[in-house]
């Protein structure tokens, strides 16, 4: 009891701090903005194209779906065969549940397929687990490509950036020299060194969190090639979608409109970035899509400002609407289904 209620007070916690983080960044927005800078912002939203909005709107909409069928999938190998319904329910009410306590999403989708598709916590809890794998490593790979071959101005603001920290910049044999070096040290230490440090706790903790990095990707290629290929198709799809919204929301402005494929992948950049510090990215995400729009596009402040909430906004509305649907069918459902079988093999 005295467990449960420790965790509880952590839960709010993480609330209080990553809400609090978006309500400073609001606050503080704000607080630098004139009553002229003001009347310029919301001019810039009541002159926005509401209907590239909505577009983006079902964009968003469009990769939640995509999400759910690609989790479908991860079921498939350990004998389940969960109906789309309520697997896209049970995504829509994990965000919409994340909007509310960090992390709580995780254990929502797990709920919510046990009392609608009879699906033990701990099962689904497994496929969660690896979905939240692939993603942080598809992340990964998608910064190191934008930094690698980040083109134009997002690469000349990058470097101008640094150089006004740094006096010298490493340049490209020096930065792949250091990998080559680090990836040989890496290799060293592991193969001579490995089993002595794993007696320290940190190590430990480092070494089951790879390996289960290593499991939770190698599971993705034990459901069979064409499982293995749509997951693969279905996961570009979700980040192509991500970035597409963005691509769309430029149009709701006359300002942004010109912009192409690459500054929505800039933008998607920086708002990722930005759902990491606060809750939901409430007040980070658009601030920080804001910044690259102004200071590496030229857009002006007001209209990257409403850009950055028009996106932020667009994405949380579907979030809200379709998670609140959701959670009202998965409680009133509760376990009125038929008990779904389970393969023998």
């Amino acid at each position: 009891m005295e467990e449960k209620k420790k965790s509880r007070w952590k839960d709010i916690l993480r609330l209080v701090i990553f809400l609090g983080i978006g309500v400073f960044f609001i606050y503080w927005f704000l607080l630098k903005l004139d009553s002229d800078q003001k009347a310029a912002i919301w001019q810039s939203f009541r002159s926005a194209d509401y209907w590239w909005v909505a577009a983006a709107m079902l964009c968003s909409l469009l990769s939640h779906a995509i999400r759910a069928l690609r989790w479908q999938l991860l079921f498939h190998p350990i004998g389940y065969h969960p109906r789309i319904n309520n697997t896209f329910g049970s995504v829509m009410v994990a965000y919409l549940a994340n909007l509310a306590f960090p992390r709580a999403g995780e254990v929502m989708r797990c709920a919510t397929m046990r009392t609608s598709e009879n699906i033990p916590m701990e099962k689904s809890l497994g496929t969660v687990v690896t979905e939240r794998i692939i993603d942080v490593l598809a992340f990964g790979l998608i910064v190191l490509f934008g930094l690698v071959v980040m083109l134009g101005k997002a690469k000349d603001w990058l470097y101008d950036t640094l150089s006004e920290k740094f006096t010298h910049l490493p340049n490209m044999t020096m930065i792949i020299g250091a990998l080559v070096l680090l990836a040989a040290i890496a290799f060293v230490v592991y193969k001579f060194f490995w089993k002595r440090l794993l007696k320290f706790a940190l190590f430990k903790k480092v070494d089951d969190l790879a390996r289960g990095m290593v499991d939770g990707v190698k599971s993705v290629f034990h459901m069979g090639w064409k499982s293995s290929l749509l997951f693969l198709f279905y996961s570009a799809a979700i980040y192509l979608l991500y970035i597409l919204g963005g691509l769309i929301i430029f149009h709701a402005f006359g300002e942004t409109s010109w912009l192409g494929l690459r500054a929505a992948f800039v933008v998607y950049l920086f708002g990722t970035v930005g759902m990491t510090f606060s809750q939901g990215g409430i007040g980070v995400y658009p601030a920080l899509v804001m910044m690259g729009l102004t200071d590496i596009y030229g857009i002006s402040m007001e209209v990257g400002t409403a850009c950055g909430w028009l996106l932020w906004g667009s994405q949380q509305a579907v979030v809200v609407a379709v998670g609140a649907v959701y959670l009202i069918y998965f409680s009133i459902k509760k376990r009125n289904h038929k008990p779904l079988k389970q393969s023998s093999n």
